[in-house]
């Protein structure tokens, strides 16, 4: 195309002829120094003892008498697009490398994003797995233990617990299923107020065999249960009381009688709450 640039420059204004190689020589080398002036040179030096650079090129260029087909819609065509290109932006290189280096910045934090987001849902699925297996493990050993503790404290009967979508663990819900001594295998709804408290009673102490606690709390669990039953359920409170510390608020005295230390609230005449307490196993030793 430099080549063709150059035959078309020479070309202009003669349509049946070439100026001769003497002519082509005298342009080239007043453009030369005319584009060194104007760049700001202040020395120009021209060596006519010989050839230049310039008049080996322009006298390798071959004379051409007429124009090649196409070469002027060519020129045009690329003199178009460079003038499409607008104004030369020189501190493009500069902007171009401020925002390849916050791309590559981000990039790389939306790598270890993604990674860290992968690796956390690779974990969440572990420990999923890890608690269905220990739910499964642990839900099997409560319902073994529920079994016993319902045929002590009901003395008799049995009792069993079953997941309701055993496919789906997660979000399946427990059924309660109990049968009193003398009565047929029912829900925990159809069963009396006190069967009720004592089934639940007997799965709260088969948790507390399973997993024990450093204390629980009862809050009038004995109050729905007959004679019969609260002897039963304080042979299972002083069973456990090895591993767990029960704090027990009661009416009863039977399960009163089952305590280490007694509080009582006791209001006196003035209308004000006292607290009292006593060791009863101070109070043995004393006698």
């Amino acid at each position: 195309e430099l080549a063709a640039a150059n035959r078309e420059s020479r070309a202009i204004g003669s349509e049946s002829r070439v100026p001769s190689n003497n002519d082509k020589v005298d342009a080239a080398t007043d453009n030369a120094a005319r584009s060194e002036l104007e760049t700001g040179g202040s020395e120009l030096a021209i060596d006519s003892s010989g050839p230049t650079e310039v008049d080996i090129f322009l006298a390798s260029l071959p004379e051409v008498e007429t124009l090649a087909d196409g070469l002027e819609d060519r020129i045009n065509q690329l003199r178009g697009q460079i003038k499409r290109l607008g104004a030369i932006n020189f501190e493009a290189q500069v902007e171009y490398d401020d925002l390849k280096q916050r791309h590559d910045f981000i990039t790389e934090q939306s790598s270890d994003l993604t990674q860290a987001s992968d690796q956390l849902r690779q974990v969440i699925g572990e420990l999923n797995d890890t608690i269905k297996v220990t739910f499964r493990q642990t839900f099997d050993a409560i319902n073994e233990a529920f079994q016993n503790t319902f045929k002590v404290l009901f003395g008799g009967g049995q009792a069993k617990l079953t997941l309701i979508n055993p496919d789906n663990i997660d979000e399946c819900g427990v059924e309660i299923l109990a049968q009193p001594p003398g009565k047929r295998p029912q829900s925990l709804a159809l069963l009396s107020g006190g069967e009720r408290s004592l089934t639940a009673t007997s799965l709260l102490f088969a948790i507390l065999q399973v997993r024990p606690t450093p204390f629980c709390v009862l809050d009038e669990v004995d109050a729905a249960l007959d004679e019969s039953n609260v002897g039963r359920f304080r042979s299972m409170v002083e069973s456990l009381s090895d591993s767990t510390q029960f704090i027990i608020i009661t009416h009863n005295r039977r399960t009163v009688e089952a305590a280490n230390t007694i509080y009582g609230i006791s209001m006196s005449a003035d209308g004000a709450s006292t607290a009292l307490s006593l060791k009863l196993d101070e109070v043995k030793e004393s006698e």
